[in-house]
């Protein structure tokens, strides 16, 4: 997908009054892990009107809760600063944590849970606040493995790339 124009060449916060503003971006992200922890991969299919791009990761080890994180945080810093985005992932955990705002609290708690503990995946949390909180984001929950086609190929590109990180890491064959 070809690099969008700047927020105040087209649309976005920056944008004067009255100016058009740019269609929303659909962002189907997911995560996917050979064992949890394990090799994972993450995959983002993002379609702006008549585009479609896919982008893809792996780890070679990690969790699913990252995996599913990480799908999300790259489809958002694969669109130009501003841009707004509809999200869809079958993860309640990231789904949940932006509906219901746990990351308020987080915060406010510094960066503890109710268990007063410190919050997993507070980096990637992070790094998801940075994009969320510059952009308008809506996020919307799909069921897993469910028939559903873009969610069903997001799912396919992150298994394609736990297969890419585990032969990225294997030793050379002697």
């Amino acid at each position: 997908m070809p690099r969008r124009p700047s927020p105040a060449a087209g649309g976005g916060p920056s944008a004067p009054p009255g100016a058009p503003s740019a269609p929303r971006v659909a962002i189907y992200t997911d995560g996917a892990c050979s064992g949890n922890p394990g090799p994972g991969g993450w995959a983002a299919i993002l379609i702006d009107g008549d585009i479609e791009q896919e982008i893809s990761g792996g780890e070679s080890w990690t969790t699913n809760q990252r995996m599913e994180m990480t799908g999300v945080l790259q489809g958002l810093r694969a669109l130009a600063p501003g841009r707004a985005a509809d999200v869809y992932s079958d993860s309640a955990y990231v789904i949940n944590g932006f509906r219901d705002k746990w990351y308020e609290r987080w915060r406010m708690n510094g960066w503890k849970n109710s268990q007063k503990k410190p919050v997993e995946n507070r980096d990637l949390w992070e790094a998801l606040l940075a994009e969320v909180e510059s952009r308008d984001v809506a996020w919307h929950k799909v069921a897993g493995h469910s028939g559903h086609p873009l969610n069903d190929r997001a799912d396919r590109l992150a298994v394609e790339a736990i297969r890419r990180a585990q032969t990225a890491a294997s030793p050379p064959a002697r």
